[in-house]
C-alpha cells in the first residue's frame, strides 16, 4: 500500500471512531506500529490528525471531550480486554488484611472477579455483585452498603449508604471514575460521585482504575483532584499532556502490562 492510501486510510478510520491507539491502526492497515507511528507523525505535522503517545485523535475531536455514560450493561461489554489487563495489574497491589472500599463500576467489577482469588482480605462495596464474588472467598470478610437501589448498575446510593460508608476506615478506596482531566478525576452521575467521595473520605490511600478512554474527557461531579488519588491503573498510555500532569499531581501510573 503507498504512503498516501495509507494515511487516507488512517484518516477514514479516525473519522469514524474518534481515536484509535497505535496498536489498533496497526492491525487494521496489517502494517508495523512502527510505521503507524511514522504516519502518524507525518499527519499530525501537516494538520490532519492530532496525536498523542500510544495513538491519534481525529482532528474535529476536541480535547477534553464532554461526554455522556453509556448504560451499564454497554459498558461492560465495552474494552473488556482492556478491563481485565487494567484489574489483573490492580490486583496484585494489595496484601493480605489489607482493608478495601470497592465502589461500583465496570471495572470494579472486573477487579473483583480478579481479587477473589486474593487472600484474608476485608472489603467494603455498595455493589451486591462485587460482595457476592468476593464473598464466595471464605478467607474475605465483606461488607455490603445498603441505601437506595440503583437498578442501571445494581448498587447502593444515597443518604443511607453515605452513612454507612462513614462508619468504616480502610487502608485503600478502589474507584472506578467517568472522566479524567490534568486536574481532577470526575463523575456523570452524582450519587455515584458522592459515595465516591465518601470512601475517599475514610480511605488512607486512593487507587483509580480508568482504561484509556476515560482520559481528556471531562464529567459534570468532580470526585477528586487528581493529586489525592495515589495510584491510577490504566491499560494505554495517556497522552503526554496527561501523562505529565499526573506525574506533576504526584500519582503513580501503571500501565497494565508495562509495569
Amino acid at each position: 500500500m503507498q504512503p498516501s492510501s495509507r494515511h487516507d486510510d488512517i484518516i477514514a478510520l479516525l473519522s469514524e471512531a474518534g481515536e484509535l491507539s497505535v496498536e489498533a491502526l496497526a492491525d487494521r492497515l496489517r502494517v508495523s506500529r512502527e510505521t503507524v507511528r511514522r504516519d502518524l507523525g507525518r499527519l499530525d505535522a501537516a494538520g490532519r490528525l492530532r496525536r498523542f503517545h500510544g495513538g491519534a485523535k481525529a482532528i474535529g475531536v476536541p480535547a477534553p471531550v464532554m461526554d455522556k455514560e453509556w448504560p451499564f450493561a454497554q459498558r461492560m461489554a465495552q474494552n473488556a480486554a482492556g478491563k481485565k489487563s487494567i484489574a489483573a495489574a490492580a490486583a496484585r497491589l494489595f496484601e493480605p488484611d489489607d482493608s478495601l472500599f470497592i465502589d461500583t463500576g465496570s471495572t470494579t467489577v472486573t477487579f473483583a472477579e480478579a481479587l477473589a482469588g486474593a487472600r484474608s482480605l476485608t472489603t467494603i462495596t455498595n455493589s451486591p455483585r462485587i460482595a457476592a464474588m468476593l464473598a464466595a472467598n471464605h478467607a474475605h470478610k465483606v461488607f455490603l452498603i445498603g441505601g437506595a437501589y440503583g437498578a442501571d448498575a445494581g448498587e447502593s446510593l444515597g443518604p443511607l449508604a453515605l452513612e454507612q460508608v462513614a462508619k468504616f476506615r480502610v487502608r485503600h478506596a478502589v474507584l472506578t471514575i467517568g472522566a479524567i482531566d490534568p486536574a481532577c478525576v470526575m463523575d456523570f452521575d452524582l450519587q455515584e460521585a458522592e459515595v465516591a467521595k465518601a470512601m475517599i473520605e475514610r480511605a488512607d490511600r486512593v487507587t483509580v482504575l480508568a482504561d484509556h478512554s476515560k482520559f481528556d474527557r471531562r464529567a459534570v461531579f468532580e470526585v477528586a483532584p487528581l493529586a489525592r488519588v495515589h495510584t491510577l491503573v490504566t491499560d494505554l498510555e495517556p497522552s503526554e499532556p496527561m501523562a505529565k500532569a499526573i506525574e506533576a499531581a504526584g500519582t503513580r501510573l501503571i500501565v497494565a502490562g508495562g509495569e
